[in-house]
């Protein structure tokens, strides 16, 4: 496997009720990349955003069955990370769409 860079491995935040209710507790989610592990989004996160991460949980979203009339066809699955960051730290993308 080729090392991925930072932009590679952080793809976007995660936009949802869900993932604007944890900014309180310093937890921001992003969609990241299918191959990136732990270390890897502590590592981007930490250098992209200038903050010091305490904790990565990975969660992997299953893939749905959708269906519209006859045709039949599955949603993708993707890879998200909720990212702790230390008391103080903020990630300014996230700062000001408070839900």
């Amino acid at each position: 496997m080729s090392s991925l860079t930072n932009e590679q491995v952080v793809l976007a935040p995660v936009v949802s009720e869900k993932s604007y209710s944890g900014i309180a507790d310093r937890r921001y989610t992003f969609k990241v990349h299918p191959d990136a592990h732990k270390t890897q989004v502590r590592q981007a996160v930490e250098q992209l955003f200038d903050v010091h991460v305490e904790r990565v949980n990975i969660v992997k979203v299953q893939s749905k069955p959708k269906r519209r009339g006859l045709f039949k066809g599955t949603r993708p699955g993707w890879k998200k990370a909720i990212v702790q960051v230390r008391e103080g730290d903020t990630i300014e993308i996230f700062e000001g769409a408070q839900v």
